[in-house]
């Protein structure tokens, strides 16, 4: 049976061990690099399907009721994937190099920019109005140069980022490859 002092102990000592976790420095550059390339595959996979199914729905004959139903749904999980992915690479933490919170802070904004460029897509085609063709695709079409815009915009620097230790993680964790 545990005594209230037992528990109070062993409060204390579960505490001191997560704070000390806390400020160990961060994922070992491996680590992290596994959990950012677990976060980011599934995101490129998705991106890829809907931007080729993006690029169908800009070829196919359908109305324009149609194709911003398609155009939205497609937007939307875009949207989503990358904030799946920004959440993956946010609990990834910070790994442990030197400035390691600015290459996951230029991590996160990155990602952060891309679910806002598919957001103010979402948000542009379902703006346009299809009861006439000709404008609303034109409109879709001025919509997607501003998410190609936006997306080159949201480009990681991986210029300032010098970590050897991070690029030899990359290179060698089989999640990245």
């Amino acid at each position: 049976m545990r005594t209230p002092r037992m528990v109070s102990c062993t409060a204390v000592l579960t505490s001191l061990v997560l704070l000390l976790a806390a400020c160990g420095g961060g994922a070992t550059p491996q680590a992290w690099a596994s959990a950012v390339c677990q976060a980011l595959g599934p995101w490129r996979t998705e991106i890829s399907t809907l931007t080729a199914r993006a690029q169908q729905q800009m070829s196919a004959e359908t109305t324009p009721g149609a194709a911003q139903e398609n155009l939205v749904r497609l937007f939307q999980g875009a949207k989503e994937a990358s904030e799946t992915a920004r959440v993956g690479v946010e609990r990834a933490g910070t790994p442990d190099v030197d400035d390691g919170e600015k290459v996951a802070q230029g991590f996160l904004t990155s990602l952060s920019g891309v679910r806002d460029a598919y957001d103010k897509a979402l948000r542009g085609i379902e703006a346009l109005d299809t009861s006439q063709a000709g404008a609303f695709y034109t409109g879709v079409e001025q919509v997607v140069t501003t998410l190609d815009s936006e997306y080159d915009k949201t480009a990681l620097d991986t210029s300032s980022l010098q970590s050897e230790e991070l690029r030899e993680a990359f290179d060698q964790v089989p999640e990245c490859r």
